[in-house]
């Protein structure tokens, strides 16, 4: 199966080989047919081939099943990336500002603390 081809133009082009084939006197069984579908789908497809290996007994497995089941596995997939919200990326570019909002925060609340304990001071030396 090509990258980014769909079941069904996959499948045309599988019985295309398969056609042809027959014309040279090679004539395959069901269960060759499927392995051989099974076989040619992409590593992405690799847990839906191991679940249909699982479920089904390939030897009595229809090939007409197999490609709806196929059809079927695809119009998923292409429904779930549809509706999986798309990342975006940022990038931020850095700049050097002289000084930014959270720097002049955190030397107001730095000069606030020196001030109460400088005031604490004076207190503690005026009641000695």
């Amino acid at each position: 199966m090509l990258e980014n081809e769909i079941i069904s133009s996959m499948y045309a082009r599988f019985n295309n080989i398969i056609n042809a084939l027959k014309g040279l006197g090679k004539v395959y069984t069901n269960h060759e047919l499927v392995r051989k579908i099974l076989r040619c789908l992409p590593k992405s497809w690799e847990p839906k081939v191991t679940a249909i290996e699982e479920a089904k007994d390939l030897s009595t497995f229809p090939l007409e099943d197999l490609l709806v089941s196929l059809m079927t596995h695809e119009l998923r997939m292409s429904d779930q990336a549809r509706n999986e919200p798309k990342k975006k990326t940022i990038a931020l570019k850095a700049s050097k500002d002289e000084e930014s909002d959270e720097d002049k925060d955190e030397m107001a609340l730095l000069t606030k603390r020196i001030r109460i304990i400088l005031l604490d001071k004076k207190k503690i030396q005026r009641s000695n």
